[in-house]
């Protein structure tokens, strides 16, 4: 397969270009736009509250006990299916090893091999760390290792290494602290980077090579946030750490055509139906790479002009309902993370002349309160403390009261999700989204039809979002977990549950786009059993205020057949009351929305549900509520219209109630 970054690098990815590949890519680490620990020019022009909050946190971090990568925490996702035992203690170590690298380079500490150990603590302690990965067995987690399973064993073989994200994210640790802070290492400890380059070619970079089969390449079309996770990890190895210059071009051939496997499934809207989360772990993933290249490569190897990328760009952005708070399709949290690398879409929004998505990235960063999250991986907050601009920008510039990324619409056609808000650049009023598409999407929950409401930027009709992996998660029991299933989204239950797989899809699909209403419709009946229904319309609507008749949102189903009992859920967050015909919603900053229907045609009851799922806690404190429409007198057809509006808006729509039957 040819893709677009092969057609535009075609003479340079061809092995006999007589070595200009080659020369492009000569001392890649002077252009990656991160000095090593030695300019102190530019360390130490980081700006001090930047600085001051990373030392105050590797002050923290040193204070505990480091984590432990421990086999029996690793083998519990072959006995009871946990993944977090071990990969939480992965991911904390990775993110201690990041933070005192940062702090390393900050302070600018080294001393000679034979010196106290109280004389550079941030670099001794990032140096255990080190060690401490380049001991273990594996870098792969568990419920990836095939080779692991294949052989009935609850132990990594360190002889058979599996690449993936997990070994991924540790060669990525590597390269860039190898990069940044070598100087210092070969004086403190003199063959640690040997040492860390052995294991970085013997896990990641030979099986990269010897293997091209690699199901994460997704050469059947498969391609998902991996493909680009892992090839940036292998692409920073191969530039940083790789000293023969013909196998690092190989390198850079092998990664540029790999990566052509996932642009070609990326949709020309630039939406990603793995979710939000995956956007930063994929696409910009994807982004960070081009930017790598053309850093390294100039002119030849700049190929960040290709016409997806604008689209690509501003997903995360349309997908923005306020704070944290995201419509969160696929295994999205419903709140994002803050520690994202927001530096990422602000240079890109620059070049591509998308001020809006500059100003996203530069209000997530104040959000998160840091411009280099060490969270976000070591290379790309090392990239973040070395962009001046990007530092300025957002412990500088002055506050803006609006928000000009919020679309006052946004409809992607190809993942058929719409967003909609009363007016543009602002989180007050109310704002819904929905989504049609089909049950075979990444990252898929049985959620074809569902919608969300909002109130003042907060999500009160919601997506449930994803619990704490498991080692089933990804397997044939994956709906087994309440999070994933149809009866805990906003969806119908015309007797059953929707059915998995992209034939169990919307159809009919349209909108309607203007200053009045933005609305979508689907036929839903094709997401649940075949044969079940003739037809399930669903129309969401949000009607902005017109002279004396508040904004609102009418949610109306009309359906011809399915079975008894007929039900419509709704999952709600916040403290719920109901009563007849009525029900309100009410949000943890005291956002509320009034839901109303016609009693005459269905009876509501609500279920509380406690939350223990770490994972979901933080999405939803300690509770969700769903409120269940049943029909009363189920026929072939029928109809039930849903009236959402702001609580603090008492009109009733007495016509829409009147002809709800």
């Amino acid at each position: 397969m040819t893709g677009p970054l092969q057609e535009r690098l075609a003479p340079l990815l061809d092995p006999r270009d007589g070595g200009r590949l080659e020369k492009l890519l000569a001392d890649p680490a002077r252009w990656t736009g991160v000095p090593d620990v030695t300019c102190r020019s530019a360390w130490d022009a980081v700006p001090a509250a930047v600085r001051d909050g990373i030392l105050s946190a590797a002050a923290e971090e040193l204070a505990r006990p480091a984590p432990r990568l421990l086999a029996s925490a690793w083998a519990r996702a072959f006995r009871d299916g946990s993944r977090s035992a071990y990969e939480d203690q992965a991911w904390a170590l990775q993110e201690r090893v990041g933070l005192l690298v940062l702090a390393a380079v900050l302070t600018g500490e080294v001393a000679a091999p034979s010196a106290a150990p109280g004389d550079c603590p941030h670099l001794d302690g990032a140096v255990d760390g080190l060690v401490a990965f380049a001991e273990a067995s594996t870098w792969c987690w568990a419920p990836h290792e095939r080779n692991a399973a294949a052989r009935e064993e609850v132990v990594p073989d360190p002889d058979d290494p599996f690449l993936d994200l997990g070994a991924a994210e540790v060669t990525a640790l590597f390269a860039w602290a190898d990069h940044v802070l070598g100087p210092h290492l070969d004086r403190r400890m003199p063959g640690l980077r040997r040492r860390l380059r052995r294991e970085v070619d013997r896990r990641v970079l030979t099986p990269f090579e010897r293997k091209r089969d690699w199901h994460w390449i997704g050469a059947d079309g498969t391609a998902n946030n991996w493909n680009p996770w892992i090839h940036s990890a292998v692409l920073a190895a191969a530039l940083l750490v790789c000293d023969d210059d013909g196998r690092r071009a190989r390198l850079v051939r092998l990664v540029v055509q790999g990566l052509d496997h996932y642009l070609v499934t990326l949709p020309d809207d630039g939406g990603i139906d793995e979710g939000i989360a995956y956007w930063w772990v994929g696409a910009c993933r994807l982004l960070e790479v081009l930017d790598l290249l053309a850093d390294v490569g100039g002119a030849d190897l700049d190929t960040r002009d290709l016409p997806l990328l604008p689209e690509l760009l501003r997903y995360p952005q349309r997908m923005h309902l306020g704070a944290d708070h995201y419509v969160n399709v696929g295994d999205a949290p419903a709140r994002l993370s803050g520690e994202q690398p927001w530096q990422v879409p602000f240079r890109w929004g620059e070049r591509l002349g998308q001020p809006e998505t500059s100003a996203y990235a530069v209000a997530g960063a104040r959000e998160s309160g840091c411009a280099a999250p060490p969270r976000a991986g070591l290379g790309r907050a090392l990239l973040a403390l070395a962009d001046r601009r990007w530092c300025r920008a957002v412990g500088e510039a002055p506050p803006v009261d609006s928000a000009p990324w919020l679309a006052r619409e946004c409809w992607l056609p190809r993942l058929q999700i719409l967003v909609a808000r009363e007016s543009a650049a602002r989180t007050s009023g109310l704002a819904v989204a929905m989504k049609a598409g089909h049950n075979g999407e990444h990252h898929n929950h049985l959620d074809v039809g569902s919608y969300w409401v909002v109130a003042d930027g907060r999500p009160l009709v919601v997506d449930v979002g994803r619990p704490t992996y498991t080692a089933a998660t990804f397997g044939p029991d994956r709906y087994a977990a309440w999070p994933f299933q149809s009866a805990w989204h906003n969806v119908p239950e015309p007797g059953c549950g929707q059915r998995t797989g992209a034939d169990h899809a919307a159809h009919d699909v349209s909108v309607r786009l203007d200053a009045h209403v933005s609305a979508l419709h689907a036929d839903l009946s094709g997401a649940y059993p075949h044969g079940l229904l003739t037809r399930w319309d669903r129309t969401l609507r949000l009607v902005r205020a017109d002279g004396g008749e508040p904004a609102h949102a009418v949610v109306e189903d009309r359906w011809q057949g399915g079975a008894e009992p007929l039900r419509l859920h709704h999952v709600l967050a916040g403290e719920v009351e109901c009563g007849e015909g009525w029900a309100t919603v009410t949000g943890a900053g005291g956002e509320g929305l009034r839901m109303l229907w016609d009693p005459h045609v269905a009876v509501a009851s609500v279920e509380r549900r406690v939350l223990n799922d770490a994972q979901l806690r933080r999405s939803w404190g300690d509770h969700l509520s769903r409120l269940t429409l049943t029909v009363r007198q189920p026929a072939a057809e029928g109809r039930v219209a849903v009236r959402w509006q702001r609580n603090s808006e008492e009109r009733v729509a007495a016509a829409l109630l009147k002809h709800s039957g």
